[in-house]
């Protein structure tokens, strides 16, 4: 029998995560942490409701799967995340030294890709999850605010 739990369930938990940031006003951004199939933490963007331009979801969700594992490291790991990572959440995922990042929409502006940044070397990069899932929330949101404006 075939394990329920694969990329596109855990990229489900995230967007419900990300769904959560959008019901706050936040961007929405979702993620879920991941080890032998069971989800250790979870992370949104919270950078309005905390004032911190910090506080996006993938920074909320090391802080948590860190906490959970009792160290720093994130290795045997993999994050799910809706849209790929900016500059400063690649950097520290760099340093948590993840096994595996797995992300839905793409971010050409944005994401550490057109940047240069790099990942851990020995971290695994999987693209494309529920990409349009996750980018038409992301659409909707940025319509929408375009719209109050």
């Amino acid at each position: 029998m075939l394990s329920p739990f694969n990329d596109e369930y855990f990229m489900k938990k995230a967007l419900e995560e990300a769904e959560s940031a959008y019901e706050k006003g936040e961007i929405p951004v979702g993620v879920v942490v991941v080890v032998n199939d069971k989800i250790i933490a979870r992370g949104h963007n919270l950078t309005e409701t905390l004032n911190d331009v910090t506080a996006h979801a993938e920074m909320q969700a090391i802080t948590a799967a860190a906490n959970f594992l009792g160290g720093k490291y994130l290795q045997n790991c993999t994050m799910y995340i809706t849209l790929e990572p900016c500059q400063m959440c690649a950097g520290a995922l760099y340093w948590s030294q993840i096994s595996k990042i797995v992300y839905g929409a793409s971010d050409p502006q944005r994401g550490y890709r057109k940047n240069g940044v790099k990942l851990h070397p020995k971290t695994e990069v999987k693209t494309g999850i529920l990409s349009e899932e996750a980018g038409a929330l992301l659409k909707r949101f940025f319509i929408e605010k375009r719209n109050l404006n």
